[in-house]
């Protein structure tokens, strides 16, 4: 079971450089990913995404390079070709327009090419990259590891206060419908008038349907007995979850509206606490 949402920094040194990958990751309802990468190495982003795909399900992650090229790769030179190229077309031009103005060295160094580009080993510093992208996709997926086990933690705590507060409910209706009974016959006393005890069976029949919560009852710790199946499998889970959360407000809401005893509408309002506490949490497992 994992988070989606975490963040990951590794740096890598090499011959040539330092490299350093930094991906964070947020829930979303797919996987959607984005790369900030150096001009001149957007090649690497095909290879990437494969890799992600392979080891992320959902998430909106985000993958951004920063390279620092060693100290002798770094020191300008010039491109002699370029150069002897620019010099003879100014030549040209002063011959052909003498009144043209003359370009200072700084102006000529600013002419694309003039300064030759580093000379790199791209194919080894693709594998480089590559490399060290997926040792942070590793530790990206370690943390991610490390707030599911947290959040699954916080889940199994709710559900056990969950069914404590669903295992004395079973004994509250039989209670709830001997004291209404105990009314109606305080009240038909205090009117002095007779007890027709066939109507009174039936009023009390209707009572105790209406406050039957055991079906809801029985669906609660079904539910339940169902998100904890789930947090035990491996692979992406969020979706299941974010079912079950609905299920188990439905029928806390459904045992809400039944409950005409203090006991049972307490029990539904702790029971919607506990659910929307968990569902908060869901919205972050991949």
């Amino acid at each position: 079971m994992k988070s989606m949402t975490a963040f990951a920094r590794t740096q890598c040194s090499y011959d040539w450089g330092l490299a350093t990958w930094e991906i964070k990751s947020v829930n979303h309802r797919y996987l959607e990913l984005h790369f900030r990468l150096p001009e001149g190495w957007r090649e690497l982003e095909m290879a990437l995404r494969e890799r992600a795909k392979h080891q992320l399900a959902r998430g909106k992650v985000e993958f951004a390079l920063t390279l620092t090229l060693d100290a002798h790769l770094q020191r300008p030179s010039l491109n002699d070709d370029v150069l002897n190229g620019l010099i003879e077309v100014i030549r040209d031009v002063r011959l052909r327009l003498p009144a043209a103005s003359h370009l200072n060295a700084v102006e000529i160094l600013k002419w694309p090419g003039v300064i030759a580009e580093p000379q790199l080993n791209r194919e080894q510093m693709l594998a480089d990259l590559t490399a060290c992208a997926e040792q942070a996709l590793q530790q990206l997926n370690a943390a991610r590891e490390r707030e599911g086990a947290a959040l699954k933690a916080l889940i199994e705590q709710r559900l056990n206060a969950m069914e404590k507060l669903i295992e004395p409910l079973t004994d509250v209706v039989p209670e709830a419908v001997k004291s209404y009974e105990t009314r109606l016959r305080e009240r038909i006393a205090q009117l002095q008038a007779d007890v027709d005890e066939q109507r009174l069976a039936q009023e009390v029949a209707l009572m105790a349907q209406k406050l039957d919560v055991a079906e809801e009852l029985d669906r609660l710790r079904t539910n339940i007995k169902l998100v904890r199946e789930a947090l035990q499998e491996e692979g992406p889970i969020g979706r299941r979850l974010d079912f079950l959360m609905q299920e188990l407000n439905r029928e806390a809401n459904t045992l809400g509206s039944k409950a005409s005893d203090m006991r049972l509408t307490e029990a539904a309002v702790e029971l919607k606490v506990l659910i929307e506490q968990m569902r908060e949490q869901v919205q972050n497992i991949e």
